[in-house]
């Protein structure tokens, strides 16, 4: 929406009386009005069996002279920790229907090798599997979140996933978990119902996949599931509403829904290099990952109408930026650097799904290790934390936080005759009743002073600040270099009674502490 060259985003599309005349650039955030709570799983992680995601990424067994605990990689666990990573997705994507899990199980030396089919026809040797995950998962304080094969599975397969990882009932599943090293049962919550089965999946129609997966859902029993459905591509609100229509008379089963989005640069045939871009490319990655928002919109819309009491979470389980892979690497497992660019977008992401969390209720960005919009980078005993690391190092303070209403006027950023918003900003309080405002500016070249008034607020009393930038927009951390991108403190605000102004410098992403 404009409004001359002002444009208005946020949570709320409406300035509540603001005019270009009080100041440019203004958020107001009602303090007092917050009511929903920003699910600490929306700040969740994905891991596939894909490149080096898990091979040399977070597993590299428990003979390797690389730090490890029982196999999984000491400094990824101290990284992810230090994000405080709430929840991770296993083993796929498109992974996820080709696996059995049965082949993951049992001594090492006995798993049976596959080959990886989805993913550059590799050698998958099977020895990271369910209790490696799991462990992997304890080890770093995250929820586990496992995806069933319903592509090539059976039910009874998936079935007995469920009962060997959560049930305490003795049968032949469990018994063989406990022949396996697992006494207790890990309580598993988190179980998707098949991956993009309109597509790797499966190529399913919805009315297909929709009795498909009630069929399955009625099967996984062992434990206070939350059975999450596939959705369509981010596009087909058909495959929304028929899956939709489809279980309103088993609503039991059924307690979230699949969203997946990537941001492309231009398009699925021009995507673009991570590193080697200009302003245009950087204008398109902003412009299309506001794109996301629109489509996850029409989608709540269709979960507000079939779904009134808001019992299905939507759940944006693959999400990020997707460039081409970079020069002299296999072109299958998806390796990319990662850039002040991606931090700014994940910024914006993460913002989307901040204001939206009424109905978002996780987010898995794609991927954790060396795959897409990495989290850590890893090249033989070396790690790299990239800026989207830090972005949600940054965000982690809005986890379990209830969300505040943020309204913002904002002035465009405008290339190439082009315009999009050029802020954009989510809040949350804590239960000490301190104030966390994020906030992103889209402009890689101007810096935006800004008002924010913050009502129902008695008073400032006072504030700290976070700044994530740099220098170039392709600003990345490296192998054997310093490290380019970090947070760093900010001081680029004054605190008034019950306001706050700031200059937010392009290219940026800042979190306040207001008390």
């Amino acid at each position: 929406m404009r409004f001359g060259k002002f444009v208005f985003f946020g949570l709320l599309f409406s300035c509540i009386g603001v005019t270009a005349a009080t100041h440019p650039n203004r958020i107001i955030i009602d303090t007092d009005l917050g009511k929903e709570k920003i699910s600490k799983e929306i700040y969740g992680h994905f891991a596939e069996h894909l490149g080096n995601c898990i091979y040399g990424g977070l597993w590299v067994g428990e003979d390797s002279p690389i730090a490890n605990t029982r196999g999984i990689r000491n400094d990824v666990i101290a990284a992810l920790r230090e994000i405080a990573a709430p929840v991770v997705r296993w083993p796929g994507g498109c992974f996820a229907d080709t696996y059995h899990w049965k082949d993951g199980i049992g001594p090492r030396a006995q798993r049976p090798a596959i080959i990886n089919s989805t993913w550059g026809g590799v050698t998958e040797d099977n020895s990271f599997g369910t209790h490696e995950f799991l462990d992997f998962c304890e080890l770093i304080g995250a929820e586990p979140y496992l995806c069933v094969n319903v592509g090539s599975g059976t039910v009874q397969e998936a079935a007995d996933w469920v009962e060997y990882v959560n049930s305490d009932v003795r049968s032949p599943m469990t018994e063989l978990r406990q022949k396996n090293g697992r006494e207790k049962p890990w309580r598993v919550k988190y179980w998707a119902v098949g991956n993009e089965s309109w597509g790797c999946g499966g190529n399913m129609t919805p009315e297909y996949y929709a009795d498909l997966f009630k069929r399955f859902a009625t099967y996984l029993r062992a434990g206070n599931l939350c059975r999450i459905a596939s959705g369509g591509i981010d596009t087909d609100y058909h495959w929304t509403e028929v899956l939709l229509q489809k279980t309103q008379k088993v609503q039991h089963l059924i307690q979230g829904y699949s969203f997946h989005y990537y941001t492309v640069c231009h398009g699925w045939d021009r995507k673009g290099s991570a590193t080697r871009f200009d302003e245009n490319d950087w204008f398109h990655t902003m412009k299309n990952t506001l794109v996301m928002e629109q489509r996850l919109q029409r989608h709540i819309a269709l979960m507000d109408e079939y779904d009134p009491e808001n019992r299905i979470g939507l759940m944006a389980d693959e999400w990020g930026n997707w460039f081409d892979v970079e020069p002299g690497t296999n072109p299958a497992f998806l390796y990319q650097q990662n850039t002040l660019r991606d931090a700014v977008t994940a910024a914006l992401y993460l913002n989307i799904f901040n204001n939206h969390a009424r109905r978002v209720k996780m987010g898995n960005i794609a991927q954790t290790i060396n795959v897409l919009q990495a989290m850590l980078l890893t090249r033989g005993d070396q790690l790299v934390k990239t800026p989207t690391f830090y972005v949600f190092k940054m965000y982690k303070v809005h986890q379990d936080q209830t969300l505040l209403p943020a309204h913002v006027l904002c002035e465009a950023y405008t290339h190439d005759g082009k315009t999009l918003p050029g802020i954009s900003a989510s809040a949350s309080k804590d239960s000490t009743g301190r104030i966390h405002l994020s906030l992103c500016n889209l402009n890689p070249g101007q810096q935006r002073e800004i008002e924010v008034e913050l009502r129902g607020l008695n008073g400032v009393n006072k504030i700290r600040g976070e700044i994530i930038t740099a220098p170039a927009m392709n600003a990345c951390n490296d192998f054997g270099q310093a490290e380019k991108v970090s947070i760093e403190p900010f001081h680029g605000f004054k605190k008034r009674k019950n306001s706050v102004n700031l200059s937010l410098p392009g290219k940026s992403v800042v979190t306040l502490c207001i008390e």
